[in-house]
């Protein structure tokens, strides 16, 4: 018999969760189990990895977040004997302040570009990109120096490259680590430090090798005879639950025989004899490149790993995440089901009395089944691309994803010359794109709920008016709840279908407004629908004429406006705005 926190004297631990935690408790263990996320009534613990820059929107309730922020590591020196490339900046902390409902930028950074194993002048490998989270900045790895016979140092990062091998006399240095200067607070595993990253090793002389790239962890091994050093080791952090190391140095090219990659990602550098390939760092890891071999032309360096992003919270119980770009997730502990809202980005409008972009497609539910702890990657589609005239025309928005739900991008709007070429028309979607104008002919808009889902995730486009060379109007794009308007015989747009509202976020909001469509009217702009859908751009040769359409609204899914007829003057369209996916957490 044990006793257990809580005053509990019993054979077996007691378990807490968001729903129990059964004794008398201290406020120093009721707070350890709140920062763990179990606490009942508190909330659960949220675990999100940017892999790719993007935003993320503080939750309601959310006034603080623990945040890993790795930079790209560097790529390793070319030809010959490059030295391997440092790892990106690793830098960690808790309890940064946000403020809820603010969106803040994630950058994640790039691994540095791999550099061609000729000519034999040999080529330094690229420093990697920078990482950020709110007011968190990680620098870049260093790349490597490239080796004989004019040998270089290693480049200075977040971690420094390593330098390349040499000879008469000389070799390259290795870069130095933690620049600019930089402190990482610490947590899950990780000590607080006042650097971000370790220079890196030197090259070697004789029987020529580079050095190993600077990791997180430790500096990179010096290179010694033929032998290239090895990265320098990275640092391990358990803030998505289990430990994993990131920010490991590339290893160094050698003569004979390649310095191994740190652990955490870094790339293995390559060998002259036998001949062997760098390798890359392991992408979202920060990992420098491996250095090229030796004396071997025409064998490349190792890329440097891409950077990641992670932020780790407690959400309140009963509350909603927005995705207002592409992101991994994980489910909290204790969510069982989620009610969810999936809104695809909308279709670019067409041009020159073009129709109306179609709005994204609409889909939620609620109930939907989901398992705690389980990551999947929540796409968010983007905008369509406008038509920029007549004789060309935009692109149908991105389609968004959660789980098994996708809602399919909305239709572009119809461009003028659709007389003369079928590819200007107006293109199906989650809703469909408005017809364009013709001078001959009507055009139809597009079909929405495409391809088709229950209950239906939108309507289709509105068709342009067509009867003489002055008397014409695009047609609205279709929205999500119901189909775009018509153009007009008087000259004037179809106004954009409108959208359905969301209270997910605890107030109501429109989403999937289509676009409006281009008038030929002079002092006629267009409304888009309700719902974040652009307005089209009024006609008039040239006076009154505010010919160019307007974008849909980003993160609402919302059609581009078509641009206006305004002779001689030809006007871009809008377009689509980016899609989002909210869920609400249901515990």
């Amino acid at each position: 018999m044990s006793n257990y926190p809580g005053r509990i004297i019993t054979k077996n631990p007691v378990t807490i969760s968001t729903t129990q935690a059964s004794g008398i408790w201290t406020l120093n263990q009721a707070l350890q189990a709140i920062r763990s996320g179990v606490w009942p009534g508190i909330g659960s613990t949220v675990s999100q990895s940017f892999t790719s820059s993007g935003y993320w929107t503080a939750p309601a309730g959310v006034t603080q977040v623990d945040y890993l922020v790795v930079a790209g590591g560097g790529s390793g020196g070319g030809y010959n004997v490059g030295g391997g490339g440092g790892a990106g900046g690793f830098i960690t902390g808790t309890a940064l302040a946000v403020v809820p409902g603010t969106t803040y930028a994630v950058t994640v950074g790039g691994g540095g570009a791999s550099v061609p194993g000729s000519p034999s002048a040999g080529i330094d490998g690229n420093n990697g990109s920078v990482s950020a989270f709110s007011s968190i900045l990680s620098a870049g790895g260093g790349g490597g120096g490239h080796g004989v016979p004019t040998q270089q140092n290693g480049k200075a990062g977040g971690s420094g490259g390593g330098g390349g091998g040499g000879d008469a006399g000389a070799a390259g240095t290795g870069g130095a680590g933690n620049t600019p200067s930089a402190s990482s607070a610490g947590g899950y595993g990780a000590p607080a430090v006042a650097y971000q990253g370790f220079n890196g090793g030197n090259g070697f002389i004789s029987s020529a090798a580079g050095g190993g790239g600077g990791g997180a962890g430790a500096v990179g091994t010096n290179a010694t005879t033929a032998l290239g050093g090895n990265g320098g080791t990275g640092q391990a952090s358990t803030i998505t639950g289990p430990s994993v190391t990131y920010a490991g140095g590339g290893g160094g090219g050698g003569n004979t025989s390649p310095g191994v990659g740190g652990t955490g990602g870094g790339g293995t550098g390559g060998a002259g004899n036998p001949a062997s390939q760098a390798t890359s760092g392991t992408a979202n890891t920060g990992g420098g490149g491996g250095g090229a071999g030796g004396f071997t032309t025409g064998l490349s360096s190792g890329t440097g790993g891409s950077g990641i992003v992670i932020i780790r919270y407690v959400a309140p119980v009963i509350s909603s995440v927005s995705f207002t770009s592409t992101q991994s997730y994980t489910i909290p502990a204790g969510v069982t089901s989620v009610d969810y809202l999936v809104v695809a980005g909308g279709g670019g409008g067409g041009g020159t009395g073009g129709g109306g972009g179609g709005a994204g497609g609409f889909r939620a539910g609620t109930g939907f089944a989901v398992t705690s702890g389980n990551t999947s990657t929540i796409t968010v589609g983007g905008g369509g691309t406008a038509s920029t005239g007549s004789n060309n025309a935009g692109t149908n928005g991105g389609n968004s994803t959660f789980y098994t739900i996708t809602s399919n991008g909305g239709g572009f709007g119809g461009s003028f010359n659709g007389d003369t070429s079928a590819s200007y028309r107006a293109n199906p979607g989650g809703s469909g794109g408005g017809g364009a104008a013709g001078q001959t002919v009507s055009y139809p808009g597009a079909a929405g709920n495409t391809p088709a889902v229950s209950p239906s995730q939108g309507n289709n486009g509105g068709a342009g008016f067509g009867t003489g060379p002055a008397a014409f109007g695009g047609g609205g794009g279709g929205g999500a709840s119901v189909s775009g308007v018509d153009g007009t015989n008087t000259g004037g747009g179809g106004i954009g279908g409108i959208g359905f509202s969301s209270t997910l976020t605890g107030q109501s909001v429109m989403y999937a407004g289509g676009g409006g469509g281009g008038a030929t009217a002079a002092n006629t702009n267009v409304n888009g629908g309700i719902g974040g859908g652009g307005g089209g751009g009024a006609g008039g040769n040239g006076v009154g004429g505010q010919g160019t359409g307007t974008a849909g609204t980003a993160n609402t899914g919302g059609g581009g406006g078509g641009s206006g007829f305004v002779s001689p003057t030809t006007f871009g369209a809008g377009a689509g705005g980016s899609g989002v996916v909210i869920l609400k957490l249901n515990y």
